[in-house]
C-alpha cells in the first residue's frame, strides 16, 4: 500500500478532527522521507519542522520510525508518546496522554517496543510498555498499565492491566 493511500485513509479516519488529520499527514510524509536516503537529504527541513511543530508545539511524540497501519485515528493526542520501535496495526485508535514504549531491563538494556494488532482501541492515559504483543480487537481502558501480552478479543483495564472480558470476534 502506498503512502498516498494511507494518507487518504488516515484523513478519513480522523474526519472532523483537524489536529489528527494534520499530525497523520505530517507523520506519513516524515516516515516516507526517512525511508529514502535521498529524500532525507533533500527534505531535512521537513523533519526539523516535524520535530518542532508536532512534538514541541502540539505535544505529540509520534516518532517517524513507528510503523502504523492504515486508518489510524488519533483523538486529541496531547501528551502522547509512542516509541519509534512500536508497530501499530490497522484501524487503531489512540487517545491523549497515552504512552507506548520500551522499558529499561535489569541488564541496563532496553526491551523491544509493543506490537499492536488491528482494531486496537486505547483509552486516555493508558501505558503500554515493553516488548509485548496486543492482539486484534482489543480495548484498553483509560489509565490501564499493560506490561504483559494481551490475546485478541479482550477488554483490559486497571493497574496492572487485567482482562475483564473476552469478546466474540
Amino acid at each position: 500500500m502506498n503512502h498516498s493511500t494511507k494518507i487518504l485513509q488516515d484523513w478519513n479516519a480522523n474526519k472532523g478532527n483537524l489536529k489528527g488529520q494534520l499530525v497523520m499527514v505530517c507523520f506519513r510524509f516524515a516516515h516516507l522521507i526517512r525511508r529514502h536516503k535521498t529524500l532525507t537529504i533533500l527534505c531535512f527541513w521537513f523533519l526539523i519542522f516535524y520535530r518542532v511543530f508536532i512534538e514541541w508545539i502540539l505535544g505529540i511524540e509520534l516518532h517517524w520510525t513507528t510503523q502504523i497501519g492504515k486508518s489510524f485515528f488519533l483523538t486529541h493526542g496531547q501528551g502522547t508518546v509512542v516509541n519509534g520501535g512500536t508497530v501499530i496495526g490497522e484501524f487503531c485508535t489512540l487517545r491523549h496522554c497515552t504512552t507506548i514504549g520500551n522499558k529499561k531491563l535489569k541488564s541496563g538494556e532496553f526491551s523491544a517496543s509493543p506490537v499492536l494488532g488491528n482494531y486496537v482501541d486505547i483509552g486516555a492515559g493508558a501505558c503500554i510498555i515493553g516488548g509485548i504483543t496486543i492482539g486484534d480487537n482489543v480495548t484498553i481502558g483509560a489509565g490501564a498499565i499493560v506490561t504483559k501480552d494481551v490475546p485478541s478479543n479482550c477488554i483490559v483495564v486497571g493497574n496492572p492491566g487485567r482482562i475483564i472480558n473476552k469478546t466474540e470476534p
